[in-house]
């Protein structure tokens, strides 16, 4: 199993939190509030922290499967972020 660490800083990061895993909640098993979130996929896990001023994400996957999650959690940010210009910044 790999780990990745993202951060995205915004003042809305409840917001997209939210909207994040409402979107997929149509699709795959998530639970979330106003400042954490849980996203399961067949293939990885996204958990999700809100806090004033900062999103940050912890996706959790196989080696061969890390980047294809990142890059649907950060496609789907990006997308949704329309008060901001969000960059996630991936450890």
């Amino acid at each position: 199993m790999d780990h990745h660490y993202g951060t995205a800083n915004t003042e809305h990061a409840s917001l997209y939190l939210k909207k994040l895993c409402r979107h997929f909640s149509h699709k795959v098993e998530t639970e979330f509030d106003d400042h954490q979130g849980r996203i399961r996929f067949p293939f990885g896990t996204c958990e999700l922290t809100a806090d004033g001023t900062t999103l940050q994400l912890h996706c959790q996957a196989d080696i061969d499967q890390i980047a294809t999650l990142r890059d649907v959690i950060e496609r789907h940010l990006v997308r949704f972020a329309t008060r901001d210009t969000l960059t996630v910044n991936w450890q």
